[in-house]
């Protein structure tokens, strides 16, 4: 059993392997994502009512939740990459972690513009410096600053390493987000989906909102997929022309073997 374990991750962390696998599952991925998603939506603009609190703004909810959710639980795919890569030096598991992050920045970024949306009618104000909303923008901040450290460094091999290194430093601030709402007097609302004791919002807007949770996390692996293909065939371009840079140098002719 353990043989066939080793050679299942071999097989996954192979990068032709994934090429290939990648290649079959984006098409469906993506149609199923779309999918969810504009059922979902149908389900939060012509089926959940109004409530009676938040009014029609409650709408808001239903893309800034499962854009909050994707943005920590891209960084926790993040961080696992970035071990994968320290500790088992997994091929792909750079590749992962360097893909995942601009998403993760591109929906925590979603997750802000919505809340301050939502923000202005119910606390009036686009912008409050709560618990929350203030580690999220932290997090938002590392992820640029992921971003920013790879693209100062030319040595590949380092940048990788130390933005590793980062990323799980940074984990730090996922449960920070989680429990900020209970460790401290915040605005914001606590939790009512991912709660001990059950949901305690009612069907009629746990439902559209879960039907737009899994079309985002869809979407988000589609475009992942896309991300980690493109960057493997950036390295391999790049392998090639420094390959073909050194038998230029040695005066071997292009294409010849050897």
């Amino acid at each position: 059993m353990q043989t066939s374990a080793q050679n299942l991750t071999s097989r996954l962390a192979n990068p032709t392997r994934f090429m290939s696998l990648s290649a079959t599952a984006l098409p469906w991925v993506g149609g199923i994502a779309a999918a969810f998603i504009a059922f979902g939506l149908y389900l939060a603009f012509f089926s959940a009512p109004p409530d009676y609190q938040q009014g029609q703004t409650v709408k808001i909810m239903f893309i800034h939740v499962p854009s909050a959710w994707l943005a920590m639980g891209i960084y926790l795919l993040v961080a696992i990459s970035s071990f994968g890569l320290l500790v088992f030096r997994h091929p792909l598991a750079d590749v992962s972690a360097k893909a995942a992050v601009p998403l993760g920045a591109a929906f925590t970024f979603l997750a802000l513009i919505t809340g301050a949306l939502w923000g202005r009618p119910m606390w009036g104000a686009y912008w409050v410096w709560d618990a929350r909303l203030t580690s999220v923008l932290i997090l938002f901040f590392l992820y640029l600053g992921l971003m920013a450290l790879r693209s100062s460094l030319d040595d590949e091999a380092l940048a990788s390493k130390l933005t590793a290194i980062l990323a799980l430093v940074g984990i730090v601030l996922l449960p920070i987000i989680k429990f900020s709402v209970e460790w401290w007097n915040t605005l914001h609302q606590p939790a009512s989906v991912l709660r001990f004791g059950g949901p305690s919002i009612h069907a009629s807007i746990l439902v559209p909102l879960l039907v737009m949770a899994v079309g985002f996390v869809l979407a988000f692996t589609a475009m992942h997929l896309m991300a980690m293909r493109n960057e493997i065939l950036r390295r391999r371009v790049k392998a090639l022309t420094l390959a073909e840079v050194s038998r230029a140098g040695a005066g071997i002719p292009a294409g010849a073997k050897g």
